[in-house]
């Protein structure tokens, strides 16, 4: 047996899906505005996941170009059918719903095939019958919809030969609830004598909740399980853990067991950070209706599945990234498109290259901005930067970033005739300036931000030893519930002319993530 530890992806790993090819795992997240974008994961006993790639890691397939930082890319899907990977997802931004495919899911994924405007709505997935037959099934909202919310789940046939829907589109389900708000998230799966649809309803916040139907006819009509929902938290208050669960994706093992992923979160006195994370459970049938954890009814902390090899420990304590390689590491994320515009690997061999260029954090533009998902509610990030200014000055160091309205920036900056270390807490976009230390003219610069619950310290370094610049910073305004969205925060390098185009840069020797 193996013990698996939930979270099973921790940090900002919203929306799973997840398919098995034979003995492999791979399960797919959103994204939003970060590129590259979806990534997908790897495992062969569905606890320990290795990262292989980003689906879509070419600007040509993911356009974001002034999209808002919870916009861009949602849900995907993963799906396997006769030798190829299939990907489909929504680009809220532009274009709207579209698949990718691979032979491979470690790439290279095709351009986007993009479906038009009969398939409206989000949240689409695909299913492959027995026949060899393509189903599209994804979200829309209602013709003539009564409110706010007022959706429903439905079908159609899709031509993989010219990656359009054609036939009739079937409206099947408008949600298990009196008045439902937001069936979403859809995936079907036929099981035995049945089609089973799952899908998330009631919001993805503190109501979420997963909901099961099923039909012995594809296009149905189908029938609610009388024990819906199937799984949520909703019911265990507000203190309670581990909330919002749902937008949840089936897989078995080729063994007869049956395992949900399914996103949720984990406050902090009512406060998230980490985003919606990606929590697994065990699966039974009953009655020909799914079961989620039998005679527990909730999301476990620690639970076994059959299989070889150790536990699931936590992520590596301490993970330090050198820029000597050719390509930034996969699960480092840029805002938005044309990276290699405002960041280099090869300037300077063994450094991180990050130019000074106009765009600030609080654009929604292409800042340069490169960091890893926070993951721990407590942890320290570490690096240092050779900064080299050009006539107009500028700045660079570290970020907390939640979205271009509300963040943490400790930088390193000369602007004005001023030069020196500062720290700004951007709240509702607006920036306050917390701490300052003038008169600084070193221009190689060590910072360290230290992340316990809700609050966070910073310290700076020259030539000796780390020096406390402030402690005890209320990072609150960084949560979901503050700043609204659908991200969790991330943490890492940037640089900025602050409005101009200064000539300037920073090198950053590597960056350190500690928990």
């Amino acid at each position: 047996m193996i013990r698996a530890n939930n979270p099973i992806m921790a940090g900002f790993y919203p929306d799973p899906s997840i398919c098995r090819v034979e003995k492999n795992y791979y399960m797919v997240h959103s994204t939003f505005a970060y590129f590259p974008g979806v990534p997908i994961f790897q495992s062969q006993d569905l606890v320990h996941w290795t990262q292989i790639g980003n689906v879509l890691d070419r600007d040509s397939q993911l356009p974001l170009k002034g999209c808002r930082l919870s916009q861009g890319i949602f849900a995907p899907t993963i799906r396997y059918d006769r030798g190829m990977f299939y990907m489909i997802t929504t680009n809220i931004s532009e274009g709207g719903n579209f698949i990718v495919t691979a032979k491979s899911p470690e790439g290279p994924w095709s351009e986007p095939y993009f479906l038009g405007p009969d398939a409206m709505g989000i949240d689409p997935s695909l299913f492959f019958d027995t026949d060899g037959t393509c189903y599209y099934i994804g979200q829309r909202e209602k013709e003539g919809a009564k409110y706010y919310g007022d959706c429903e789940v439905w079908i159609q046939k899709l031509n993989l030969e010219t990656m359009k829907l054609e036939g009739e589109a079937a409206a099947v389900l408008d949600g298990f609830q009196k008045n439902a708000i937001w069936p979403e998230g859809p995936h079907l799966y036929h099981i035995d004598d049945y089609y089973y649809i799952i899908h998330a309803e009631s919001g993805t916040a503190f109501h979420h909740s997963v909901m099961a139907a099923r039909s012995r006819d594809i296009f149905g009509p189908y029938e609610y399980c009388p024990s819906n929902p199937i799984i949520t938290h909703r019911h265990l208050g507000n203190d309670y853990p581990v909330t919002s669960v749902g937008h949840a994706d089936l897989v078995d093992d080729g063994n007869g067991n049956w395992y949900m992923v399914m996103l949720a979160c984990r406050p902090q006195e009512g406060y998230t950070l980490l985003g919606r994370e990606t929590f697994l459970a065990k699966v039974a049938w009953e009655d020909g209706w799914p079961v989620v954890n039998p005679g527990i009814g909730r999301l476990e902390d620690v639970f076994e599945i059959p299989g070889e090899g150790g536990a699931a420990g936590d992520l590596d304590d301490r993970r330090t990234y050198t820029f000597d390689e050719k390509d930034v590491p996969p699960e480092f994320l840029s805002l938005r498109n044309n990276r290699e515009k405002v960041m280099s690997l090869s300037e300077r061999p063994g450094y991180l290259r990050m130019y000074m260029r106009r765009d600030t954090l609080k654009d929604l533009a292409e800042p340069a901005y490169l960091a890893l998902r926070q993951q721990h509610m407590e942890c320290v990030v570490e690096t240092e930067a050779e900064l080299h200014f050009g006539e107009e000055g500028g700045c660079a160091g570290v970020a907390l970033m939640q979205n271009d309205e509300n963040h943490l920036r400790v930088e390193r900056f000369r602007e004005g005739g001023r030069e020196g270390l500062r720290v700004i807490r951007c709240v509702q976009g607006n920036d306050e300036e917390l701490c300052l230390t003038d008169g600084i003219e070193e221009d190689l610069i060590g910072l360290k931000v230290n992340v316990h619950g809700l609050l966070a310290d910073v310290a700076y370094r020259f030539n000796d030893g780390w020096k406390d610049m402030i402690s005890g910073i209320d990072i609150r305004s960084l949560s979901t519930e503050s700043a609204g969205g659908f991200v969790g925060c991330t943490i890492g390098m940037y640089a900025s002319g602050n409005g101009k185009d200064t000539g300037g840069y920073a090198d950053f020797t590597h960056f350190t993530y500690q928990h």
